[in-house]
């Protein structure tokens, strides 16, 4: 059984083969040539002076100019690498919905169910064959993009959490893969023709991506808060380069939200045009938006980059092995 599902699926096997070289041969170079480029460019120590708040504490005016410089070299880059996200939907839609939604719409489950192998052997060894070859290129791909992409990041203030980005380094694209995969496995056995089930795959892909990205990865743990007074120098030691901020605002003394999606921060003190305040008495200086007022963000610490990424994965893969049970439960009651 082993070796026959190697013949009917070899030829698929060659295809993801050369598109993981072909992946590999754009990668390799270009993540080569952007480590030469930061590296020639001094940034690593650019980096190293911006510390973890993100905030400039050397020569910031050659920095900025080196980010710059980076930036306007490699920008286009990351919009490549938004094309790389449709990867796992390619692989669900040839591997997962044709097998055994082919098989039945040409008929040849006829002939493979009443063999010396019951359905049920022949579906995990189908799945666990596909569900091999995927992890193997799922693991190949996200490991890659992790590699290459860790110049822009950090030419990025260290954004880890950035849309896209997340979705395309470290575990998660295994979970995606292996879900697009399963979906399209579950998809093509209850709907036993090949355009439905590519069809419900794709829709169901897309829509659960979207919905777990938007609603449910900003809750995955409770968010933490941080707040530092308008008035005075920007508090900037509570801050970590790569925080995802969920929200930010405003907020006068009573916690009203007056002014959402701003920082404002209002010199008080000798030396300012402001009015004069001591140091011990910034709460009750006057700012536009009333003494007291601060300045409010909700956020994900930087830190918690990969347990939210091993929150989203094992949901992923957990999904999967749903699917493919009930896949698998489905299969064995098709007439």
């Amino acid at each position: 059984m082993i070796w026959l599902t190697w013949r009917q699926h070899r030829r698929q096997v060659l295809f993801t083969g050369i598109a993981l070289a072909v992946l590999a041969a754009l990668m390799i170079p270009t993540g080569l040539a952007m480590r030469h480029s930061f590296t020639a460019l001094g940034l690593p120590a650019c980096v190293a002076q911006r510390g973890q708040t993100g905030v400039a504490r050397g020569p910031a005016d050659v920095c900025d100019a080196a980010f710059e410089r980076f930036e306007n070299q490699y920008t286009a880059m990351t919009f490549i690498a938004v094309l790389f996200l449709v990867l796992p939907l390619l692989v669900a839609l040839f591997w997962g919905a044709p097998l055994v939604a082919r098989e039945v719409e040409q008929g040849t489950h006829r002939l493979a169910w009443t063999q010396g192998i019951s359905r049920r052997h022949w579906a995990l060894v189908k799945v666990g064959f596909v569900a091999t070859v995927t992890l193997a290129a799922a693991l190949a791909y996200g490991l890659g993009m992790s590699w290459w992409m860790v110049p822009l990041i950090q030419a990025d203030n260290g954004e880890g959490f950035k849309f896209f980005i997340f979705d395309m380094r470290g575990v998660v694209p295994i979970g995606y893969t292996l879900f697009a995969v399963a979906l399209g496995i579950f998809a093509g056995a209850f709907w036993p023709k090949m355009l439905p089930a590519m069809a419900v795959t794709l829709t169901g892909f897309t829509g659960l991506r979207i919905a777990l990205t938007i609603l449910a990865r900003p809750r995955f743990l409770p968010a933490s808060t941080r707040t530092d007074l308008v008035a005075g120098a920007a508090d900037d030691s509570k801050a970590t380069a790569g925080d995802w901020v969920l929200s930010s605002g405003v907020r006068d003394a009573a916690g009203t939200l007056v002014m959402p999606g701003v920082r404002v921060q209002t010199q008080i003190g000798p030396g300012s045009k402001g009015a004069q305040c001591p140091p011990d008495a910034l709460a009750t200086c006057p700012t536009p938006y009333g003494p007291g007022a601060y300045n409010w963000e909700l956020y994900q610490p930087a830190s918690r980059f990969w347990l939210f990424q091993s929150i989203e994965t094992g949901l992923y893969v957990g999904l999967a092995g749903l699917l493919l049970y009930l896949a698998i439960r489905r299969i064995r009651r098709i007439s």
